[in-house]
C-alpha cells in the first residue's frame, strides 16, 4: 500500500455538547441530523480531484462517500478497505476551512470504523509512518447507520485547514471495513489573489520600458 507525515497534536478530549449513555459507556457526541445538513456542509469545497484514498478495495470509490446529506442514506455508493479493516482518506479542500465536527455512517456486522484520527495539512502520511503519528485529535467512534451521531473538533486545532487526513485503523469486528457516507461541517474561506495582482501591476513591464527609453532617445537626436 502506497501513502498520502503529520504533526504532532495533542489528544484533545471533545468539546463536549452532550453526554449521555449507550450500553453502559459514557460518550461525547451531539445526536442532531438537521444540524450537520447543508448549511454548514464542506462538501462542495472538497477537491475531488485530488481526493485520495488508501487500502480502498475500489479505485475512486471513496469519491462516492462524500456527497450531499439528503442522499447520506443512499447505499448503492460506498467505500471498503482492501487487505484489512484499514483505510487512510486524504481530503484536500479548495480553500481555507474551519472543520467544526464531522459525521460518518458506516455498514453493519462489524464493519463500521470504531477508531478515527485526524491530521491536517500533511499530504506525505502513508502507512508506514501513520500509526506512530500522534493525531491533532482521536475520536473513538459509535456504529451509526443513519448519519444522526456528530462528532464536534476541538475548533481550535482545525481553524486553518487546507486538507484533512482520515486515518481509520479498527472497525467493530469485522476484516474489512466499510463506510457509505463521511460528513464534514464546518465554514468554508474562499482563497484570495488580491496580493498577487498588486504585485503584477507594481512589477514593471520590460518592453514597455524599452519603449520609453527608445522614444526618448531618438527625441534626443532629432
Amino acid at each position: 500500500r502506497q501513502g498520502i507525515n503529520a504533526e504532532y497534536g495533542e489528544n484533545l478530549h471533545f468539546y463536549i455538547d452532550m453526554s449521555h449513555s449507550h450500553c453502559g459507556k459514557e460518550h461525547n457526541h451531539k445526536h442532531d441530523p438537521t444540524d450537520i445538513g447543508e448549511q454548514y456542509s464542506l462538501y462542495k469545497y472538497i477537491n475531488f480531484t485530488n481526493l485520495v484514498c488508501f487500502n480502498e478495495s475500489k479505485p475512486q470509490s471513496v469519491k462516492g462517500v462524500f456527497k450531499p446529506f439528503d442522499s447520506r442514506l443512499d447505499k448503492t455508493k460506498f467505500v471498503e478497505s482492501d487487505a484489512d479493516e484499514e483505510l487512510l482518506i486524504f481530503i484536500p479542500f479548495t480553500g481555507q476551512v474551519k472543520l467544526k465536527s464531522f459525521c460518518i455512517i458506516g455498514d453493519g456486522d462489524g464493519m463500521s470504523p470504531s477508531v478515527v484520527n485526524l491530521f491536517t495539512n500533511r499530504d506525505d502520511i502513508d502507512f508506514d509512518n501513520v500509526r506512530d503519528m500522534k493525531p491533532i485529535q482521536k475520536f473513538e467512534l459509535h456504529e451509526d447507520f443513519k448519519g444522526e451521531i456528530e462528532y464536534p473538533t476541538n475548533v481550535v486545532k482545525f481553524g486553518q485547514v487546507h486538507s484533512l487526513t482520515m486515518y481509520i485503523p479498527s472497525n467493530f469486528g469485522s476484516d474489512v471495513t466499510r463506510i457509505y457516507y463521511i460528513g464534514l461541517k464546518g465554514i468554508f474561506t474562499e482563497m484570495k489573489r488580491e496580493a498577487v495582482n498588486v504585485l503584477y501591476e507594481l512589477s514593471p513591464n520590460p518592453s514597455l520600458a524599452k519603449n520609453v527609453t527608445t522614444e526618448s532617445t531618438n527625441t534626443s537626436i532629432l
